[in-house]
């Protein structure tokens, strides 16, 4: 890039701090994302440092329901209350004492997918290098006399090519073993998501979580026009190595591909909710299925930290602008 034609680097790419005005997101701190080839989204400083919004050469690809933005103070971690303000956006991570559906477990009651998707980071820096912008933020997680998990988040994104890295560390800051679960619940919204969208999940075995999804397994790659009243269809993926999943519309020439270490993050959730304002598919890999942190210790397969241990988990994102781009991507993600 010629500087000599440029003032401020902002006028290419870069990254502004928002604040929300009025609302029940009153304050939240955002900060837009530009990097200059057409990315842009928006990481919510109030909430995980997850990804609010994100779009490609303006048409957007995630969903946002229709709470839209919630502060954290608006939590409700009783229950089903994170519905109340579950905004989805393209990321919301759920965890990390609890993923899934609600559940008495080892004397406590854990919410719905946890907590960690409504607190504040509690440091949050940016900084911009030639070929990437990355944000770093610290989500703390602790509890006096309990639990004391910290997340370490690192979102970069490429100033040369049209994707992005999620790098988590979770850290057992605590003198306690303590569970540790996390789903990256990404959600696909229109117009990327639409009746003429291609699911691409090549995992080698599928299971419905329910009967209604264990009934239309057969059918869990098609998209559907949104219908009222719609009951949600999960589908569990298994890959053995490299996860990978991808979704184009050749209607807006749109599409992205999450490829991850299935070694690391072992389940892979696909949710389909074709309701009418809430047409959404959920594309989530992690280290748990959401049936409850019960379910998981039950079954021997729920992620701990001994005190003083970490965790790594990583996602990788490419956003294409064409069909061949996308099949071209997908194929030479899936080889590497």
């Amino acid at each position: 890039m010629d500087k000599a034609y440029i003032g401020h680097m902002s006028q290419v790419s870069g990254v502004e701090e928002h604040r929300l005005v009025g609302g029940r997101g009153d304050g939240m701190r955002l900060f837009l994302v530009r990097n200059g080839r057409g990315l842009e989204f928006t990481v919510s400083a109030d909430r995980c440092a997850d990804i609010s919004r994100l779009s490609v050469d303006g048409v957007n690809l995630g969903y946002f329901s229709p709470v839209g933005y919630v502060a954290p103070s608006y939590y409700d971690g009783v229950g089903n209350g994170f519905l109340k303000s579950f905004t989805a956006g393209f990321l919301t991570t759920c965890g990390l004492y609890a993923v899934g559906t609600p559940c008495h477990d080892e004397g406590e009651d854990t919410p719905l997918h946890g907590s960690v998707g409504n607190t504040p980071a509690e440091s949050i820096q940016t900084h911009q290098t030639e070929d990437a912008i990355v944000i770093q933020a610290k989500i703390d997680q602790s509890e006096m006399f309990g639990r004391k998990l910290v997340l370490y988040r690192t979102i970069t994104c490429s100033t040369q090519d049209n994707c992005l890295s999620i790098r988590d560390r979770i850290v057992n800051e605590g003198d306690r073993i303590s569970p540790c679960m996390v789903l990256y619940h990404m959600n696909m919204g229109y117009p990327l998501l639409s009746e003429t969208a291609e699911l691409a999940i090549p995992s080698e075995h599928v299971s419905g979580r329910t009967a209604k999804a264990e009934k239309g397994i057969s059918h869990w790659q098609e998209i559907t026009k949104p219908q009222p009243q719609f009951e949600e269809e999960c589908f569990y993926h298994q890959f053995t190595d490299k996860g990978l999943a991808g979704i184009y519309n050749p209607a807006v020439q749109k599409g992205l591909v999450i490829s991850y270490d299935a070694k690391q993050l072992p389940y892979f959730v696909q949710w389909k909710m074709m309701g009418e304002r809430e047409y959404v598919l959920g594309l989530e890999p992690g280290n748990c299925h959401p049936d409850g942190r019960d379910k998981m210790r039950q079954s021997g397969n729920l992620a701990q930290l001994q005190p003083g241990e970490e965790v790594s988990y990583c996602i990788d994102l490419h956003f294409f602008r064409n069909e061949s781009d996308w099949r071209n991507g997908f194929t030479r993600i899936n080889q590497e």
